[in-house]
């Protein structure tokens, strides 16, 4: 019996050292694969200090800073949008706040290919028109191959980005690693749905402030 038991102490020592080690690697991998790409190439208006999003008005003081968390391929996205587009855009012109476009790619491939166009876009100064342009235009589909990099192309075109600059920033994928920076610093953040909203570092309330106007707007700026 003594030796049973001492050989049952033993098994169950090594399961247990089995299961501390699978738990170990599986938060070694974790952390791996959440860890940021240190030699990623970014668009010259991204602030890694802003998780990677493409920043407007960075250099506002005492001004609202939002930040929007979008999948070009996203639904819902769109119906952000088309509420809430013109206004944001207004706030960016006007300067009335700091604004972070956060492009996500939880939809795949499609939406990979669009974050890293818009990426491109940006470098031109036409991020905000080629934006608006893919919204407008989402396929009712996902991963179609509306935005393939020909798709993305022929948009960029429709919004003035003709350059070979923007087909080989499109096509060599030179923004790829942002994209996945991006991503990760969305799941440290707990970022799981689009269109995701801060104000202030204050989330806000998808079934109350983000289809109503003035909801969003007094969110944003303290309007009534």
């Amino acid at each position: 019996m003594a030796q049973q038991s001492g050989g049952d102490k033993i098994t169950r020592n090594i399961v247990i050292g089995m299961v501390v080690l699978v738990v170990a690697v599986g938060v070694a991998f974790s952390m791996l694969g959440n860890k940021s790409i240190g030699n990623a190439a970014i668009p010259s208006s991204v602030s890694k200090s802003d998780g990677y999003g493409i920043v407007f008005n960075g250099n506002l003081k005492n001004k609202p800073v939002v930040d929007l968390w979008e999948d070009f391929q996203c639904p819902i996205c769109s119906r952000f949008e088309t509420t809430n587009g013109a206004y944001m855009q207004t706030l960016i012109a006007e300067k009335r706040a700091k604004v972070v476009f956060h492009l996500l790619s939880f939809i795949g491939p499609e939406s990979i290919l669009a974050a890293n166009a818009a990426a491109c876009a940006a470098d031109e100064g036409k991020f905000l028109q080629f934006h608006s342009y893919l919204y407008a235009h989402q396929s009712a589909t996902e991963n179609s191959g509306l935005w393939s990099n020909s798709g993305l192309l022929d948009a960029g075109a429709k919004v003035g980005l003709t350059s070979s600059a923007f087909k080989s920033c499109l096509n060599d994928a030179k923004y790829g690693d942002w994209v996945t920076n991006v991503s990760n610093d969305g799941t440290k953040k707990k970022v799981d749905s689009t269109p995701t909203v801060f104000v202030n570092g204050k989330a806000l309330d998808r079934n109350t402030q983000y289809f109503d106007p003035l909801a969003f707007s007094a969110a944003v700026e303290g309007k009534k």
